[in-house]
């Protein structure tokens, strides 16, 4: 779940089950199948594959596993998914954006409504709330005790970045989207480990819960979102976020 940066999304990654993280290999892989699909499956002509290998790697899928995903989606059984987003309000008008990759439309559209529905929120119409969001790359470096963070920070800004902060040991770079791939590429080139580079949707303003059944049902309803095998992504504004 993206609010504030996608550095808590990779901390809460971190401590995730065995069975959660066959859910993380399940929506990477089908990210990877549609990548090759509208690209190829060569890493080098196609950015957006190369991304997802390294997104990939830093969630610990096996190499095995990666080669198998891009073998069975250049064949011609490979599954044919799509990508749909969906946007919508939780309790209290939060802004929510639905990011899935599916082979069923139908049922996708389903699930989504439903929880929706029974979470207290209202699924909408494409373009209701995604004008107060901005993509963004974001570049997540953990601290290990040997990075100089003023040099990180100079050779990220040199590399193209347009911001950069620390928090509670976690180095976050945001870029361009166009330049996310450069400046990963070029921190790599100098030694720089990466945990995360994809793109995140920034909010332009965020929205505060106060009563405990409103931030029950956002909750829930961001829970069971992200628990659906289909939804690959999910972007808010909601401010107080628990803690996991």
């Amino acid at each position: 779940m993206s609010g504030h940066s996608k550095w808590k999304n990779i901390m809460h990654k971190k401590e995730k089950t065995d069975a959660q993280r066959a859910k993380i290999f399940t929506k990477i892989g089908k990210e990877m199948a549609v990548a090759v699909k509208e690209g190829g499956a060569d890493p080098v002509s196609n950015s957006k594959l190369a991304a997802l290998i390294a997104k990939a790697k830093a969630n610990n899928v096996p190499n095995d596993n990666i080669e198998r995903i891009i073998k069975k989606a250049s064949s011609a059984d490979g599954a044919d998914y799509e990508e749909i987003v969906y946007e919508g309000y939780g309790p209290c008008g939060v802004a929510v954006i639905v990011e899935t990759t599916t082979d069923n439309r139908n049922r996708t559209a389903s699930d989504v409504r439903h929880y929706f529905d029974k979470f207290g929120g209202n699924l909408g119409t494409t373009g209701c709330v995604s004008f107060m969001f901005t993509e963004k790359g974001v570049i997540v470096i953990e601290a290990d005790g040997k990075i100089d963070e003023d040099k990180l920070m100079e050779d990220a800004l040199e590399a193209g970045a347009a911001d950069f902060s620390a928090e509670d040991g976690i180095y976050e770079i945001t870029t361009e989207t166009d330049d996310l791939d450069a400046v990963r590429e070029a921190l790599e080139a100098k030694g720089y480990t990466i945990s995360s580079a994809d793109t995140d949707k920034i909010p332009s303003s965020y929205i505060t819960l106060t009563s405990e059944d409103d931030i029950k049902h956002m909750s829930l309803l961001l829970e069971n979102l992200e628990d659906n095998d289909d939804v690959i992504e999910v972007y808010h504004n909601w401010e107080n976020m628990p803690e996991d």
